[in-house]
């Protein structure tokens, strides 16, 4: 694309709202602000695309704009492929991406068929066009440092140093979430440009290209009990054996670099991010030799972090996989953060979920945060998150929060919603939505459901179920996608958004989608046997058999 597409927010595009708030949001996620490169359509995660190349995007808008109030629009691996007469509180939109038979899920046959241009990678939230920036994961990546500080540092990061790496759509998210919890954070970043990025978004406070400085800086912050963030240009590969040799120590480590892609995600060391480009394109073989020359250094150097003291985790991105195709042992000592840190949340129907104002009204957010800290004002996890996200965290194309909310609080957060805009209190519609990482829409075993307690980490049925559950109860958009996260082979994962206009139709399918969809959650963890799970699913009746027990 020569220039991106703007949202008119002032004029329909399609024929009503559930078309044209999927519309919004699929032009919102290629806003210059919010992708990473919206030029090739690429939203985060390495190569997570929003559509398979401009000739299916320009499709795809058409076929929004036309879709009627009784169809369905089928969209392949980010190209339309189809419409069908459904009804009009089915989806207007059913999305799958990335998905290869389990025999041919590997990356190269996956890159092989992408080349034939017969499918794309869509990471989560990129593919289900429900990506809002930095803002969209800051929540989890804040319950996982605030988790960490509680287990291992009395509930403060206050004086500790966190080491990690990746600044790009995921990871931007680490120095927010490291100050928020008074630590002080060095992030480790190769692409320059993306730390002008962060820099000038204020996600990061500090740039520098010296580790010498970088340490230093921290080491300062850190004694005087100051929270800061740091981030250092260079390549991980390269820093984190280089602390270890100068026997600069941090409290915490992990990572957030595009690991899960060896060849178009990780920068191996020595190369440019220019560089690492034209080498993909001229010798793709050695480029993967490379990376995973570095990833060997790299792992190794998290397990000799952990050796020595630090409390070091996988953050999601699969570098533990990684490091073994490298050759190093013991990297599954290192633990997934969701096994460390997140479970217990996550089993009891708690998760991430965020809301956009299609109106493009800041004030459509405020307001709303304003109606959630008077309906829960003795949640005072909730008011810090909203205070914290209202003073330090830009907007990023269309206004949205991101929140992590209960069961309950999903619910009545749709009828809080549905009553605002009916009331005209509300410039206009909500889009609701949410991440992929959450209790029951994905099986990843190697993140989310990496040591379950009966041994069930790889069964996949519960995304599919997850994705046909709101299907069936009438989300305007389901997803059910590949890879994401960790990539090819990794994971299967589902996602869905509901379009709450005001209208006795949206209230009746949102409040059927938001009390389902946490639903699987705790239904997936009390099949695993988490005591809290089956409490849980006892108490809302989703069990009903569980008192026979």
């Amino acid at each position: 694309m020569h220039r991106p597409i703007e949202i008119e927010l002032g004029k329909m595009s399609c024929r009503s709202w559930s078309q044209e708030g999927i519309y919004r949001l699929l032009l919102n996620v290629l806003h210059p602000d919010v992708a990473e490169k919206w030029q090739d359509l690429l939203v985060y995660g390495g190569t997570g695309k929003a559509a398979r190349n401009v000739e299916s995007l320009d499709t795809i808008i058409h076929a929004l704009k036309n879709l009627k109030d009784d169809e369905t629009l089928l969209i392949q691996s980010g190209k339309a492929v189809g419409v069908i007469q459904s009804h009009p509180e089915a989806a207007r939109v059913l999305v799958t991406s990335s998905h290869l038979v389990p025999s041919h899920a590997t990356w190269e046959e996956f890159r092989r068929l992408e080349g034939c241009g017969l499918t794309m990678y869509g990471q989560s939230t990129a593919a289900s066009w429900a990506y809002i920036g930095m803002q969209g994961v800051l929540q989890g990546t804040c319950d996982t440092f605030g988790e960490l500080a509680d287990q291992h540092f009395n509930g403060s990061l206050k004086g500790k140093i966190v080491l990690s790496s990746g600044l790009g759509g995921m990871g931007s998210a680490q120095p927010l979430a490291v100050e928020m919890h008074g630590g002080v954070a060095i992030i480790v970043e190769v692409n320059p440009d993306k730390v002008i990025r962060r820099l000038r978004n204020s996600q990061v406070e500090v740039a520098t290209d010296s580790l010498e400085k970088a340490w230093q800086l921290a080491r300062e912050y850190a004694d005087n009990g100051q929270p800061v963030s740091i981030a250092l240009m260079g390549n991980a590969a390269e820093i984190y054996p280089q602390c270890l040799r100068e026997n600069k120590l941090p409290d915490v480590v992990t990572d957030q670099t595009a690991a899960h892609d060896l060849l178009a995600g990780y920068i191996p060391a020595s190369l440019s991010p220019g560089k690492a480009i034209e080498l993909r394109l001229r010798d793709p073989e050695r480029y993967l030799a490379m990376s995973l020359d570095s990833i060997a250094r790299h792992g190794q150097a998290m397990l000799e972090f952990a050796q020595k003291g630090a409390i070091v985790f996988d953050y999601g991105n699969n570098i533990r996989g990684q490091a073994e195709k490298a050759g190093v042992k013991d990297i599954w000592s290192i633990p997934s953060f969701v096994n460390a840190f997140l479970r217990p949340v996550l089993s009891v129907g708690k998760g991430p979920i965020r809301w956009v104002a299609l109106s493009g009204n800041p004030k459509d957010i405020y307001r709303l945060d304003k109606a959630l800290l008077k309906r829960w004002p003795e949640e005072e996890h909730l008011a810090r998150w909203i205070r914290f996200v209202q003073e330090r965290v830009h907007f990023q194309g269309l206004p949205a929060r991101g929140c992590w909310l209960n069961y309950t609080q999903r619910i009545a957060l749709s009828e809080m919603i549905s009553e605002l805009v009916r009331n005209g209190e509300l410039s206009g519609p909500i889009a609701v939505t949410r991440d992929h990482l959450d209790g029951g829409s994905v099986a990843a075993p190697h993140r989310e459901t990496e040591g379950m307690l009966d041994g069930s980490d790889a069964i996949a049925d519960w995304p599919i179920l997850n994705a046909l559950t709101n299907a069936t109860c009438g989300a305007d958009l389901v997803s059910l996608q590949h890879g994401g996260g960790v990539g090819i082979g990794e994971s299967i994962h589902a996602g869905m958004t509901v379009i709450i206009d005001g209208t006795d139709s949206a209230e009746r399918r949102g409040n059927r989608v938001l009390k389902a969809d946490p639903s699987m959650g705790i239904i997936r963890h009390a099949d695993a046997g988490y005591e809290g799970a089956i409490q849980a699913s006892q108490r809302l009746g989703l069990r009903p058999w569980d008192d026979k027990r």
